[in-house]
Order: C-alpha cells, then sequence, then structure tokens
C-alpha cells in the first residue's frame, strides 16, 4: 500500500495537504514577481483540528524563505467583543517598530482617524465615524503595504474575530486589485451568523480561487503519519485503530500518537485497545481530569488564563487565581509540560502582553467551559478589576464586566457607560451598544435609567434607527431626563424617526414637544427642527400655514443664538423653493451667519442640528444664484468629514453637493467625478436613502447635460432612478430630471407623464422656484407640436415664477423656454434676450446652451463658436456635437 506523505520538510499535522500548500506556493511567486501586481485572497475552511494553523505557519515559512514580510493575527473565541482586536495584533508589530512622530507623520491626515482604533493614538472627543475609521484602516495597510513589499497577511481562526476586524477585512479585501498583497484567512465552517457572518462571506467572494476546504486524513495517511512519528514497526492495526479513534483529525492524531509516545506503547496490534483511552485523556473531559490531575493550582492557574483569553502573562494569571509569584511559575512550567500552554513561537510573529497562550483553541475552550458556570462569572468579576487596576482602560475590562450578573451594582453601571464611550470613541458603535444593553440589566438607578436609555439610542442611531426609536421613547417616557438633555432626546428620536422613513411621525414628535415647553430657547429649537423635517418632506405640508407661521417666527429673529440663526435658515430655505424673490432669500441665509461664517455649535460635524440645516442654508444659495457662497459651503463640508474621518453618509453627501455646485457653475467633468464618487460612497450606506437618491439624481442630471445620454440611462438603471421616489426632497426634483432623461431616449409619452407628476407635486407642496423644479421648459418643449397653446401657457408662468425669484438663471432659462416655442425673428430676440440674462449668471452652462441655441435662430456663425467655445470648457460635448454639425454644413449662415 503506498502511503500519503506529506512535502518534504513539512510538520506531521501537513500530511495530504499537498495541493493546498502548492496553491500557496503560487500565489507567494505570483505575489513576488513584481511591486505593481495585483494582491489575492486564499480561503481556508476546516473543521477544528484539521490543520488550518499548520498550514498558516507553512504559508509563513514559505513566504519568509522567499523574502516576503509576514504579519498574522488570530480570533479567540472569548474575545469577539473586543473591537478592533485582530487587525491591532495584525499592525501593531508594524506601526510599533516606528517612532511616534514617524507614524504620525507616515500615516498623515490618518493617523488621528485609524490610530485610537489601533491603539496608537488617545481618541478624540467626538464620536468617530465607523466607516472613516475603517478607511483609515486600510488606507493604513495600504502605505504599509508599499513600504515592506512583498507582503503576507495571515489571519488565523477568523471565525472568531471581532466585527469592527471583518469590517476592516471586506473592505480591504475589495481594494486588492490595487494592492500588491496576499491574504491568507483560516476559519471553521459555520461559528458564525448575522453581521458577522455576512462579512466573512464578503471576504471570501473576493478571493480568486474557491475556499479550499481541508479534509480528514484518510486511512492510509494516518498509517504514514504513526509510521513516521512511532517507526516503520508500527502495525497496521494499530495505525486503522489512531486512524479510527480519531476520525482522520489532524490534530487529535499528532496529539494521541504524542500521548502513546509518552506512554511507551508499542504500536501493536494487542496494544491498540488503549489508545481510545488515551484519546479521551488529551481532549473534553479527559483534558479536563489530565489537568486535575496537576494539582488545584495548576488547574486555577489554566482556568484563569482562559478567562484571560489574550495576554496571558504569569503576573496578571497570578493576581486573577490568587496565587504568588513562585507558584504560579511552577504552574505555567507544569502546564507547559502537560502541553496545555505553551510560549509564543517569536517566528509566528504574533505580539501582546503575554508570556503564554494555549497550545490550541480547542484546549483553550475545554478549559474555559470547565470552570464551573458560578466560579466562571466570579473571576470575570476578578478579571475586569484586575485589567482595570492595571491601566488598561474601562474598554479592556468590557469584556468581562458583560459575564457578570446583574446585581443593581451602580459602580458597573457606571464601568460600562465609561467603556462605551471609549467604543464610540473609536469608531465600535456595535461594542458601546452591547455595553450599555448591559448595563441596562444590572439595572441602573431610576435616576441613570434613562441616561442610558439615551446613550443607547445615540449609539444605535446610524446602525439601527428602528431600535433607537424604541430606547428613545422609552427613555421619554421615564423621569431623569430634563432641560436641554431631554431636547436633545427628542431630536436624536425624530432623527431616528427620519431614518426609518416616519418622517411625519418624526414632525408629529417635535410639534408635541414643543407644546410641552414655555417660550424660550429650547420651544425655539424644537420649533425649528418641527419646520426643518416639514421642509425636506416631500409629500403635502404637514401643516396648514406652515410657510406662514415660519415667516412671521424668523420675522423676530436677529440671529442672536442659534435657535434663531436655525430659523432664519429654514425660512431662507422655504422661500427660495416657493420661488420668492431672491434677494429676500440670500438676506435671510445671510443674516444666520456670523461674519459670513458658520456660527460655533453650527458647524458640519456638530451634532446639536444635524447636516439637514445646514444643506439647506447652502441650497438656498445655490438656486439663488449665490453660488460662490453655496459651493464655500459645499467644500466646507467635505474639509471637515475628510479631517474628522467620517466617511459614511456624510461623506457621501458632501461629494455629491460639491458635484452639485460644480454641476451649477457648469463645470460638468468635475461635477460627474464628485458624484461618481458620492455614488460610490452611497452604495457602502445603502440604497434607497435620500443621500443615494441625491448622488443619482444629480448624476443622471450632469451626464444628460454633457450630451451623454446612454450613460445617463445606464446609470439611472443600474442605481434604481424610478418611482417610488422617497419621502424627503431631493434637489434637484428627481421626476423633473427622469422626465427629461425619458425624453432624452426617446420614450415622449412616458416623459411627458413624468413631467406632469412633477408639476403636480410641484403644485402640492407650492415649489415654484423653476430652477430647482425644472419641470416646466421641458414639458413645454414636449407640447410644442402636439399641444402649442398649453406649451405657451406653460411657457408664460415659467417666466412669471422666474421673475419673481428674479435670478438671471431662472429668467434667462425662461427665455430660452420661450424661444423654443417660437419662430423667426420673435425666436430670435427672446433668444438673444436669454443669451444677456445667462452671460450674467453663474451657470455656465446655460449659458453655452443659450449661446449655441441663438447662433443657430441667428445663423450666426460668430455666436455658433462662442457658444462651441462655452460648450467645450463645461465638457458639455452633446452642445459641442451640435454646434460642430451646424458649422459644418454651413448653410445659410453668416
Amino acid at each position: 500500500m503506498t502511503e500519503v506523505r506529506p512535502l518534504a520538510a513539512a510538520p506531521a499535522s501537513l500530511w495530504e495537504r499537498d495541493e493546498e500548500v502548492a496553491a500557496v506556493v503560487r500565489a507567494i511567486d505570483t505575489l513576488g514577481v513584481d511591486s505593481a501586481s495585483s494582491g489575492s485572497l486564499l480561503m481556508i475552511r476546516g473543521e477544528a483540528g484539521f490543520g488550518k494553523t499548520a498550514l498558516l505557519a507553512e504559508t509563513r515559512r514559505l513566504a519568509e524563505e522567499r523574502g516576503c514580510t509576514v504579519w498574522s493575527a488570530r480570533g479567540g473565541e472569548t474575545l469577539r467583543s473586543v473591537p478592533f482586536n485582530v487587525v491591532r495584533q495584525l499592525l501593531q508589530p508594524a506601526l510599533m517598530s516606528l517612532m511616534p512622530e514617524e507614524a504620525r507623520e507616515y500615516l498623515g491626515d490618518w493617523y488621528d482617524i485609524a490610530g485610537p482604533a489601533l491603539g496608537l493614538a488617545d481618541p478624540g472627543e467626538r464620536q468617530a465615524d465607523p466607516q472613516g475609521v475603517t478607511d483609515g484602516l486600510v488606507t493604513v495597510v495600504r502605505r504599509l503595504s508599499r513600504r515592506d513589499w512583498p507582503l503576507v497577511l495571515l489571519i488565523d481562526d477568523a471565525h472568531w474575530a471581532d466585527q469592527e476586524t471583518l469590517r476592516w477585512l471586506a473592505a480591504f479585501a475589495e481594494r486588492l486589485d490595487d494592492l500588491s498583497v496576499l491574504v491568507v484567512v483560516a476559519r471553521r465552517p459555520g461559528e458564525m451568523t448575522g453581521e458577522s457572518a455576512r462579512l466573512l462571506d464578503a471576504v471570501a467572494a473576493t478571493a480568486a480561487r474557491p475556499a479550499t476546504t481541508l479534509s480528514a486524513l484518510t486511512p492510509d495517511a494516518t498509517a504514514g503519519l504513526t509510521r513516521a512519528t512511532l517507526g516503520k514497526h508500527a502495525d497496521a492495526a494499530f495505525c486503522r485503530e489512531v486512524w479510527a479513534v480519531t476520525a482522520g483529525n489532524p490534530y487529535e492524531a499528532v496529539e494521541l500518537l504524542a500521548k502513546v509516545q509518552e506512554s511507551e506503547l508499542e504500536p501493536t496490534e494487542s496494544a491498540a485497545g488503549e489508545l481510545r483511552a488515551l484519546n479521551r485523556s488529551a481532549r473534553g473531559g479527559g483534558l479536563v481530569a489530565r489537568l486535575e490531575e496537576l494539582g488545584i493550582d495548576a488547574t486555577r492557574f489554566a482556568w484563569a488564563a482562559a478567562i484571560l483569553g489574550t495576554g496571558i502573562s504569569v503576573d496578571l494569571v497570578a493576581k486573577l487565581a490568587t496565587l504568588g509569584r513562585e507558584d504560579a511559575v511552577r504552574c505555567a512550567e507544569l502546564l507547559c509540560s502537560a502541553r496545555i500552554l505553551t510560549a509564543p513561537d517569536p517566528a509566528a510573529g504574533q505580539t501582546g502582553e503575554g508570556d503564554l497562550e494555549f497550545v490550541h483553541p480547542l484546549i483553550a475552550t475545554a478549559v474555559y467551559n470547565s470552570i464551573p458556570p458560578a466560579l466562571c462569572t466570579a473571576m470575570h468579576g476578578i478579571a475586569a478589576q484586575v485589567v482595570t487596576d492595571s491601566g488598561l482602560g474601562a474598554a479592556a475590562a468590557a469584556r468581562h464586566l458583560l459575564q457578570v450578573h446583574p446585581d443593581d451594582d451602580e459602580e458597573l453601571v457606571e464601568q460600562l457607560r465609561e467603556a462605551a464611550r471609549d467604543h464610540l470613541a473609536v469608531g465600535a458603535p456595535d461594542a458601546a451598544r452591547r455595553c450599555l444593553e448591559r448595563a441596562l440589566l444590572e439595572p441602573p438607578q431610576p435616576e441613570v435609567h434613562a441616561h442610558v436609555l439615551f446613550e443607547l439610542g445615540c449609539a444605535t442611531l446610524l446602525t439601527a434607527p428602528a431600535r433607537t426609536i424604541d430606547h428613545l421613547q422609552t427613555a421619554l417616557a421615564m423621569p431623569g431626563l430634563e432641560g436641554d438633555a431631554r431636547v436633545d432626546a427628542v431630536f436624536r428620536l425624530s432623527q431616528a424617526l427620519l431614518h426609518n422613513d416616519q418622517l411625519e411621525e418624526a414632525v408629529r414628535t417635535v410639534e408635541a414637544e414643543a407644546a410641552r415647553h414655555r417660550a424660550g430657547p429650547a420651544r425655539m429649537r424644537l420649533q425649528a427642527v418641527q419646520y426643518m423635517w416639514e421642509g425636506i418632506y416631500a409629500g403635502e405640508a404637514t401643516s396648514p400655514g406652515r410657510s406662514e407661521r415660519l415667516a412671521e417666527l424668523a420675522r423676530t429673529c436677529t440671529g442672536r443664538d442659534n435657535s434663531e440663526r436655525a430659523l432664519l435658515m429654514l425660512r431662507g430655505f422655504d422661500a427660495m423653493t416657493h420661488g420668492e424673490s431672491a434677494e429676500e432669500v440670500v438676506d435671510l441665509c445671510d443674516r444666520a451667519l456670523v461674519n459670513g461664517r458658520l456660527a460655533p455649535g453650527l458647524g458640519w460635524t456638530d451634532t446639536e442640528w444635524g447636516v439637514e440645516l445646514l444643506l439647506m442654508l447652502a441650497n438656498a444659495y445655490a438656486y439663488t444664484d449665490r453660488l460662490d457662497r453655496a459651493d464655500a459651503l459645499y467644500s466646507e463640508a467635505l474639509r471637515a468629514y475628510e479631517s474628522a474621518g467620517w466617511s459614511g453618509g456624510h461623506l457621501a453627501l458632501a461629494h455629491a453637493y460639491v458635484g452639485v455646485g460644480h454641476r451649477r457653475r457648469g463645470r460638468l467633468r468635475e461635477a460627474e467625478m464628485s458624484l461618481r464618487e458620492a455614488l460610490r460612497l452611497a452604495e457602502r450606506v445603502g440604497r434607497g436613502l435620500p443621500l443615494y437618491w441625491t448622488a443619482t439624481c444629480n448624476l443622471v442630471d450632469t451626464l444628460l447635460a454633457r450630451g451623454h445620454v446612454e450613460e445617463a440611462w445606464a446609470i439611472a438603471e443600474q442605481h434604481g432612478f424610478a418611482p417610488p421616489y422617497p419621502s424627503t426632497i431631493v434637489l434637484p426634483d428627481p421626476r423633473s430630471v427622469r422626465g427629461r432623461l425619458l425624453l432624452a431616449v426617446g420614450r415622449t409619452k412616458d416623459g411627458i407623464n413624468e413631467l406632469e407628476a412633477a408639476e403636480k407635486a410641484a403644485a402640492v407642496r407650492g415649489h415654484h422656484n423653476p430652477v430647482l423644479v425644472p419641470w416646466a421648459f421641458d414639458l413645454a418643449r414636449a407640447l410644442a407640436t402636439e399641444d402649442p397653446g398649453r406649451a405657451a401657457r406653460l411657457a408664460t408662468d415659467v417666466r412669471r415664477h422666474a421673475e419673481r425669484l428674479g435670478t438671471d438663471t431662472a429668467i434667462g432659462e425662461a427665455l430660452r423656454c420661450a424661444a423654443a416655442l417660437e419662430t423667426g425673428q420673435r425666436a430670435v430676440r427672446l433668444a438673444a434676450q436669454a443669451v444677456a440674462y445667462l452671460e450674467a449668471s453663474p451657470c455656465q452652462y446655460e449659458h453655452a446652451a443659450a449661446r449655441v441655441e441663438y447662433g443657430i435662430l441667428a445663423r450666426s456663425v460668430a455666436e455658433l463658436n462662442r457658444g462651441l467655445a462655452l460648450a467645450r470648457s463645461c465638457g458639455a460635448d452633446g452642445l459641442v456635437a451640435q454646434a460642430r454639425a451646424v458649422l459644418e454644413t454651413g448653410r445659410g449662415l453668416r
């Protein structure tokens, strides 16, 4: 019989792993060809003991033999609640080799964002954005990978990795096409559920080849391993029994054969019957019995080590197990001799504060599960104190506090609240949520209970708005939240309702709370929030006479505090959407600023009011031709979010509105770039949200302006730019943009229907700013042939609204529309007037379009060339082609 042997010089646990090792060799060799080569990911799946760790160790050996830099880390069964645990193991060694000032210089702006998550820097005062931290960690590895190429990352026991690490790993794996890094991930099948399972599946999906699934050893391979360990004289019956009692599990086979050697058992058929008893002693209850044989001190030491899970130093274990230093050292030696604990392998690159680790996760699990439940709980409580006393902080102690039984402990509640704040500060809201949920079980004292619920609601606001609603509604129904804290809680609740697509309930919530307050700053703030949510509602106004009441309230405001400034911004935005005088709109907005800038407490990263209010201010400027101020605010938002590391929805919105600024100015290429980035970021946050609609709508609008109709249609189809529309308003009006798109692709009837729906929706809301809701321009042109009378009435109405608004852009566009419906010299005169207004407008695309149209109507080569030059500078390829086509024919031109 032919024995299946491992590769030469490979350890015993690599028997029958030739194909897997060969795949690793190919990946390493490919990595080393060129520093510009694409990275790759290998996923190794296998049951406990099937040799995943051994295969990673062989990967390390092969990689280092070929001159690669290797970093490694592993998950831990009791450490899954510790945020960034695995990624810290992976990256800290490389970063710790740098001096603090070197690390700061090397990571640049990302140091303050990713540094706290990695334990390299103190967290800032604000709650960190989880997506920003993830992006920061991706950037850290990107920069280090260029320095340390060729780089191999090994992650063992990924099924026990913390969720924050898995989020980083999923994001990093998506970027491997432009990173020359090899990532090898080992995991057990199953073991994970929920978000962690989804993230690990996303990691696996990026692999260049299907996951390698390790199988049990065959009888032949087990026989080969047995004879390689015990000698060629081991007979066939003995070898078959080794395979039978271990079921071909490589780890169990290696451990069993070690026991055979220790017991000096002869590998003969007559001794085969003793193998089952030996195997039981190496696992489960047998391991526990063997541990007890080492004595009570050694048992307590092993238990304490299992409680700690990581950072297993003799000194910490001694404190937890209440052992003297000498006794602790002796116990450590006993447990190492018994192959229960071992010193970390320096060659494995694993670093930490510990002197010891368990020989195998199976042993760690067996020891932990052997601790009597009541004692296990008590030891976690002691461990929390030991960790805190060691100066590691509340966050490090939190995983132990989560295991302690509820007992009306006020101090424990405060420790968990502090740990939650620490977790939020480094971008780990899920870890914060676990701490606060556990604090509620204690339970908190009555005067504290509502505050804990409020903090829990804030921690889950961005990740679970429905859960946030429950927490905050419960908190507000309890005593304890008073004054500003209560107003803050109501505002957060209204935000959660907004994010959960319950905008009308958000309005009613703040309206009811405002009625409870007397006149003053708190009531004014709540009224402003009510008007803010009503202002972005896309349906019918939720309270009759809203605009009149808002105008009356704002009339008394001088901008002396942020509540008054907010009301001025809201009134300015409301007036802009209704198409009131642009001069009055700008005056209202200017009065909301302090020396032309946002007031303290009203910045883009301040949380008292939210981003919606500031976007209303910026958009009020944008759609009244004050693009200088709009651009300044959009750019300020982008800088603020980038420097704060906010890479989620806030950054997506900032890029989208920077794109809006470019689009309004006619910088169409720049607009397209910003909006594509906005859409990429919005995809990560989730489809269907207002920010997703904003990015998609404006990208479609920009592509249509560029003349890229097919691409605009493809974007609309790919990203669901079609009814039903969101409950919040999107700027510009998505129905108007989709109607223009349908006309452009030749679906005239559908386009007219969509534009008529836009007309009805605008009438319901009283939105008569023709630049913000531009349905009338396109509908008039579409109806010019089949219903010229209605088209003329629409053109007259839109001109009336444009003159009421009074901006050069609105009036110029209205004149363009009127010219398109006329013929002869009247059309020429109207087109000339449109050019005159749009030349004074900051919107250069519209100016270019008016020039080209005037040149065609006037048959003027000079005007066409002017329009052509403007169209080129804007990136309006469709206008360029139109102007060129007329110039090339030359018929009737002068």
